[in-house]
C-alpha cells in the first residue's frame, strides 16, 4: 500500500478560454494535515472538485488513494465538508447523519452507533432531534464535520471547516484534526484562517494564479529567523558589521531587525555589539509567520479581492 493518498502532476482545468487551474502538482501522505492555501481565484474550489471526482481535469494526472479520479471505491474513503453546505432544514442533526450514513451502505447498530459516537464528539448529543433550521451557523458546521467523518475515512477534505465557529469551535475542530491524524487518517484543510493553518498542519502548498508556487514545512520547520533587535549606541559600522550575520531588514536609532538562516547565530550577534560598544536592551528571535510568507509569496495577488 502506498504511503500516498493524494499525487498529482499537472493538473489543469480550462473552461472554455478560460484556465481555472494551470498546474496543480502535489502530494499528501497517509495520516499527514495538509494545507491548501492562496487568494479567492487562485483555482482552490476546481481543484478540490477535481481532486474529488465533481468535475474532470483537462489535462494531467492524479491518483486519490491509489486510485484514479472518480473511482467509486475510493470515493467511498473519502470524507467532505464543503464550504457551502445546503442540508435540509427540515431533518434533525440525528436523521441528517442516518441519511448520509446510509448513502455510505452503513446500517443497523454499526450505524447507529456511529451516529452516537459522532453526535457525542461535536458536542451535538442534546441538539440531536432538533430540526436543522433551528440551528446555529456554529451547529450547522459541527454537525457538517459529523457527516464528514461518518464513513471513518482514510482522507477528509474539509473546506473553511471552522468557518461561523467560535474559539471553542475552532479549538473541537483542531483536536478532531489530530485525532484523525493520529488514527492515520488524512486531511485535505483548506481555510483563509492562517492562524488555524499554522496550528494545525504539518505542510502546506501555496497555490498562485492556478499554479502550485511553493511547499513549505510547518513541523520543525528550518526556514530562516528574523531577529529584533533594542539596541543603544548602534553607530554605521556596527550597523554593516551586522551583516556579516544575516540580512538587515530594517534599522533606527533603537531597533534593528536581522534575518538569519541559524539560532546559533544569536549569541555570536550578542558578542558582537558588545564589543562594538552597544548596549543591548532585548533580543527576540521567531520565524517569519505563515501570514507573512502568504504575503510575501503571493505579492499582488494578496491583496483583498
Amino acid at each position: 500500500m502506498t504511503d500516498r493518498v493524494i499525487e498529482t502532476r499537472g493538473l489543469r482545468k480550462r473552461f472554455g478560454a478560460k484556465v481555472a487551474v494551470a498546474d496543480l502538482s502535489l502530494s499528501v501522505g497517509r495520516g499527514e494535515v495538509f494545507g491548501f492555501l492562496g487568494p479567492n481565484g487562485a483555482g482552490k474550489t476546481t481543484s478540490l472538485k477535481m481532486l474529488l471526482g465533481l468535475i474532470e481535469p483537462s489535462a494531467g494526472t492524479a491518483r486519490v488513494l491509489g486510485a484514479p479520479l472518480g473511482n467509486r471505491a475510493a470515493r467511498a474513503r473519502v470524507g467532505f465538508l464543503p464550504e457551502h453546505f445546503r442540508f435540509h432544514e427540515w431533518l434533525t442533526g440525528h436523521e441528517l447523519l442516518l441519511f448520509h450514513g446510509r448513502l455510505y451502505g452503513l446500517s443497523g447498530s454499526v450505524l447507529r452507533s456511529r451516529i452516537d459516537e459522532l453526535l457525542t464528539r461535536v458536542d451535538l448529543v442534546e441538539a440531536a432531534d432538533r430540526a436543522l433550521r433551528t440551528y446555529s451557523k456554529g451547529m450547522l458546521q459541527r454537525v457538517g464535520l459529523a457527516q464528514a467523518l461518518l464513513n471513518q475515512p482514510d482522507l477528509v477534505f474539509l473546506d473553511e471547516p471552522t468557518s461561523g465557529l467560535d474559539p471553542i469551535g475552532r479549538l473541537l475542530v483542531r483536536d478532531v484534526i489530530h485525532e484523525l491524524k493520529a488514527n492515520g487518517t488524512a486531511v485535505f484543510l483548506n481555510s483563509h484562517l492562517l492562524g488555524e493553518i499554522e496550528a494545525t498542519c504539518d505542510r502546506v502548498v501555496f497555490l498562485k494564479a492556478g499554479r502550485t508556487v511553493r511547499e513549505l514545512e510547518l513541523r520543525g520547520r528550518i526556514d530562516r529567523l528574523e531577529v529584533e533587535l533594542r539596541v543603544e549606541g548602534a553607530g554605521a559600522e556596527t550597523l554593516r558589521g551586522l551583516e556579516r550575520f544575516g540580512r538587515r531588514m530594517s534599522a533606527d536609532s533603537e531597533s534593528i531587525r536581522l534575518e538569519v538562516a541559524e539560532r546559533d547565530e544569536l549569541p555570536r550577534i550578542a558578542s558582537f555589539l558588545v564589543e562594538q560598544g552597544a548596549q543591548i536592551y532585548g533580543m527576540h528571535a521567531a520565524r517569519p509567520s505563515l501570514e507573512r510568507i502568504f504575503l510575501e509569496v503571493m505579492g499582488e495577488d494578496g491583496r483583498p479581492g
